[in-house]
């Protein structure tokens, strides 16, 4: 039987036993709407009170600060719209950066065509934010920041609590929304020491369920509301709670946290491992931070001579799942506009995968997967030049 290696778990992750446990619990048994006031309704009631409990407990935070949405692309959405409107009386000015994910990017888009004026800061050749560009773009009718921690093609991670310190210092009512996708369950966060005022993260990036992700909301920021019905979740996420993905959500946070530094300094051993080892083979360039300057779980290659969707497929037929860029923006193909921001030279651009690894990738995985390209290579360059 051929071995597989899933080496793309930035796009999505295996769930916990424990996770899939839950959520057939609660689909199967504990299966009450939670707004229900019989006793089927506060069981349920109950689980998602439990899952909020264990998320905020994640972030040192309060539970009425933590509202449960539909995934990170809901979370960063609501963050960014709810903010922007809900201050614009006091400025329509927010500033980003080039490389964030298509659920702000995109939204950047949809305000300036409501008349928001929009900054992005330039990135050095890591993807690191430039602070002094950031003081500079700081004035008076700044109502929002929007930087991602981890970005999720080459792994890059954001000076966060720098970030807080010059908007404080410049302009301290300037809210601070964090896209921790990436992030979350990969490092300890503290929003609070941090700085942070927003705080996007999703369920399937950390071995939870998918369709399910949170927004941290730090007491007093005022932001509007994208839905409107039933009133749940005090107003701001109206619609029946996802109980199953609620439930399934906290049960991966309690996992993901549990012997934390162990989970991470193996994630750091993989990438180490797959880095030394795909900078042997031939025509191999590391895009982005390289080691533990950067994320523990995320290594962007690009591979001189041989498209990224050829590669792609070819490595696919032995077994081995990587990804060309954001799994959100793959049908609609693009020059990456996180590779361009870092100043990749143009023929690399579409010949660039990213590997990312999870609890469950295994060294044998790392190996294979560097022995089979390591085979590729060599013959869809020579198929390239025929």
């Amino acid at each position: 039987m051929q071995m597989e290696a899933y080496l793309d778990n930035s796009a999505t992750t295996q769930a916990f036993q424990t996770v899939c446990d839950k959520v057939v619990q609660m689909m199967s048994q504990d299966y009450g709407n939670p707004s229900s006031l019989h006793r089927k309704g506060m069981e349920a009631e109950q689980h998602v009170r439990m899952a909020r409990e264990i998320i905020a407990g994640s972030l040192r935070v309060s539970e009425k600060e933590i509202f449960f949405t539909s995934g990170g692309t809901e979370s960063n959405n609501l963050a960014i719209i709810g903010a922007a409107m809900a201050n614009r009386r006091a400025g329509n000015h927010i500033i980003t950066t080039p490389i964030e994910h298509a659920s702000v990017s995109a939204v950047m888009g949809f305000l300036e065509e409501q008349g928001f004026t929009i900054t992005y800061l330039p990135v050095n050749q890591y993807g690191i934010v430039n602070l002094r560009a950031l003081e500079q773009a700081i004035c008076k009718d700044t109502i929002l920041v929007s930087v991602m921690y981890v970005n999720n093609e080459i792994g890059a991670v954001q000076p966060i609590e720098a970030i807080s310190q010059v908007i404080r210092r410049k302009k301290p009512d300037v809210l601070f929304h964090v896209d921790a996708i990436q992030a979350y369950g990969k490092f300890v966060i503290r929003p609070r020491r941090q700085g942070i005022d927003l705080l996007a993260a999703s369920g399937h990036k950390i071995h939870g369920p998918k369709g399910v992700g949170f927004l941290y909301v730090r007491d007093k920021v005022k932001i509007k509301p994208l839905l409107f019905g039933g009133g749940q979740q005090n107003g701001l996420r109206s619609g029946t709670e996802n109980v199953p993905g609620a439930a399934g959500l906290g049960e991966a946070v309690r996992e993901i946290y549990k012997n934390y530094e162990l989970k991470v300094d193996y994630l750091y051993h993989l990438k180490e491992r797959f880095t030394k080892g795909v900078l042997k083979l031939e025509g191999t360039r590391i895009n982005g931070p390289m080691y533990r300057d950067g994320a523990p779980h995320i290594v962007s290659v690009s591979f001189d001579g041989v498209r990224s969707e050829v590669l792609l497929h070819a490595l696919e037929d032995q077994g081995v799942y990587a990804s060309a860029g954001s799994a959100c923006s793959s049908h609609h193909p693009m020059p990456s506009a996180t590779l361009k921001s870092i100043g990749v030279e143009k023929e690399y651009l579409e010949s660039t995968l990213r590997f990312s690894f999870g609890a469950f990738t295994r060294v044998e995985e790392i190996d294979y997967a560097l022995d089979t390209l390591g085979k590729l290579l060599p013959v869809l360059r020579k198929f390239k030049r025929a």
